[in-house]
């Protein structure tokens, strides 16, 4: 089944070009069937980008899905045109008075500041509270898992030696869990962060399991015992092309940043990027969507809480 997104946003013509099926809302009011009911609030600089990811792994699922896209009022993108906010995405007040299936938050390039110090990090609190009662399950991704663990449970996040950059192995902690059905004893994850979580810190509290790790990655995949919320560190939605753009923009910028690991052929940059991580990582929102929304989500959307 497709996933609904808006007529004319830029992410339909190039899913269409790759074969995954994205229905409009035109097209998508004709059938008789509830959609799954999925908000998305994208804290990335590059919205356009970020939500085409977002929609292609959304969409390589046999569930309908209807995508909402929100924003924080209290932050001004300067990477995204006014034109394409106003078309295409809402604010929290805008939607606070529904219900959703699921929700996706993603991850932001404010890991320099403490949670305190991003401007609209007041907001983003607010959502977060929201999401407990209005969303039936929460998926964080990289810099939006440690702003949810840090807000939901007080765990901070720690800064690094130096930029976690590349891919890396993972294994399952938790064999039994559903969200890492049909995973491989070892997969690949793509990280870009220069802060982390501690493992420790996670093993602390009752109410959170460690789902999977790296031994050189860390903590990944996070649950909240019962599939409410979940943490992931890394980004299984990137693109082929995302860390090339992002080492080849650092570069140029002077920033002194090393070559994404297990990422280029034979580590070097001018050869193409292995892609290693693109069947998990669909597999990883399929699993989300079927076992956390789809099988465990009230029928009438306005019953969850």
């Amino acid at each position: 089944m497709p996933i609904k997104i808006p007529n004319d946003l830029p992410a339909v013509k190039i899913l269409e070009k790759e074969n995954i099926f994205a229905m409009t809302e035109t097209r998508a009011i004709t059938q008789d069937i509830r959609p799954l009911r999925i908000v998305l609030l994208n804290l990335m600089p590059k919205k356009i980008e970020t939500e085409t990811q977002i929609s292609r792994i959304l969409g390589n699922t046999p569930l309908q899905i209807e995508l909402t896209l929100i924003r924080t009022k209290s932050h001004k993108s300067l990477n995204t045109s006014k034109d394409h906010l106003v078309a295409f995405y809402q604010t929290f007040d805008e939607i606070k008075d529904q219900k959703f299936d699921g929700m996706i938050i993603t991850g932001a390039p404010v890991e320099h500041l403490d949670f305190e110090k991003v401007d609209y990090w007041e907001e983003l609190c607010e959502i977060m509270e929201w999401s407990k009662v209005n969303v039936h399950s929460t998926m964080h991704i990289c810099w939006g898992a440690q702003a949810g663990l840090y807000y939901h449970y007080g765990i901070k996040k720690e800064k690094l030696p130096k930029k976690l950059f590349g891919v890396f192995p993972h294994k399952k902690d938790y064999k039994n869990s559903m969200l890492l059905r049909g995973f491989d004893d070892i997969f690949y994850v793509p990280h870009s962060r220069n802060t982390t979580i501690s493992r420790e810190e996670i093993e602390k509290n009752p109410k959170l399991r460690i789902l999977a790790s790296s031994d050189e990655a860390g903590v990944d995949i996070v649950s909240k015992i019962g599939g409410r919320q979940f943490f992931v560190m890394g980004h299984s939605e990137y693109d082929a092309l995302t860390l090339d753009a992002e080492y080849k923009r650092d570069l140029k910028a002077g920033i002194d940043i090393d070559i994404p690991k297990n990422y280029y052929l034979d580590d070097n940059p001018k050869n193409p990027p292995i892609v290693n991580w693109r069947s998990n990582g669909s597999l990883l929102f399929i699993n989300w969507l079927n076992y956390f929304v789809y099988q465990s989500t009230p029928y009438d959307v306005k019953s969850i809480n």
